[in-house]
């Protein structure tokens, strides 16, 4: 089970699907289900747990049967999230497929008014991911996600989640302190610092500007150890959650390394206010193992 193994490499955030991820639709989760996860939750003693939607989901694309698939189930994994408490579900926002990104923000804005106002009376709120901008993909401006935020009519619901591999791949240079203000101030500006849920703390393995979405382990990649050690002591950031989504192993010994390198950047670092434990101490699991919050 997901949480297990989150307990086992030393984590203290866990992000989890909260059914397949490479599955439109799952089964409803069962009382016992629901009874046995809070069991484990509070075994594990994870300080922050959130859930990440399903691959197949795209609200930027124009109607079709899949467009409609993907509103049915965010819906469904928004239902899902409000059963096993969960705070916020990351999404991506998704792909206009050729039709502009005027089109394709239309479009997100359009499903995601329609998916809050299916879950009126939930509390689980979408943190918007910045995005390579890969193919088609909407999101790797900091701009697209201020869009959606200005013209969803329940903005209350929404917050974003910031992917360090995702902001340099879009040409956003997080190497050097002018780089990583430049970006911050840009989320603050457009969007709010307070709407910031969590991180996702990768490397990239392509380079800045490549629009190619790979990830790399903690000061693998190109954006290397300096910038990691900046990130996780920003004192802005002191109680925002991180998970790392970097390469693994079935035995998760990279994780293990990964979380001990960052811990250590964060007692080195000149900010240090934020110890490891408070902030940066997540593990996405592989899929197979976090599908949904069951025994495995």
């Amino acid at each position: 089970m997901a949480l297990r193994r989150a307990k086992q490499i030393g984590a203290s955030s866990c992000q989890i699907f909260v059914k397949n991820n490479m599955q439109w639709f799952g089964k409803p989760l069962t009382p016992a289900e629901v009874a046995l996860y809070r069991k484990e939750r509070e075994a594990a003693g994870l300080a922050s747990v959130f859930g990440h939607t399903g691959y197949l989901i795209n609200l930027g694309g124009p109607p079709s049967p899949n467009r409609d698939k993907s509103l049915q189930s965010l819906i469904q994994e928004l239902q899902l999230a409000q059963s096993l408490d969960l705070p916020f579900l990351v999404l991506h926002p998704g792909a206009h497929l050729g039709r502009g990104e005027e089109a394709g923000l239309k479009q997100v804005v359009a499903g995601l008014d329609e998916a809050i106002a299916a879950t009126r009376v939930s509390p689980v709120r979408i943190a918007l991911e910045n995005t390579a901008g890969q193919g088609t993909c909407l999101g790797h401006q900091i701009a697209h996600l201020a869009a959606i935020f200005d013209r969803v009519r329940a903005p209350r619901r929404l917050g974003v989640c910031l992917d360090t591999a995702h902001f340099f791949a879009a040409g956003y240079d997080l190497r050097g302190e002018r780089g990583w203000e430049s970006a911050i101030a840009e989320v603050d500006r457009l969007i709010g610092l307070d709407q910031v849920l969590a991180f996702h703390l990768n490397d990239s393995k392509t380079e800045l500007g490549s629009r190619v979405d790979r990830h790399a382990g903690i000061g693998e990649g190109r954006l290397g150890r300096a910038a990691f050690r900046r990130i996780v002591n920003d004192p802005r950031f002191r109680d925002v959650a991180g998970c790392i989504e970097t390469p693994k192993s079935p035995d998760l010994h990279e994780d293990i390394e990964n979380l001990a390198l960052l811990r250590s950047l964060a007692k080195r670092g000149t900010g240090g206010r934020r110890c490891g434990s408070d902030r940066v101490q997540g593990a996405r699991l592989p899929s197979g193992d976090a599908r949904r919050a069951r025994t495995n």
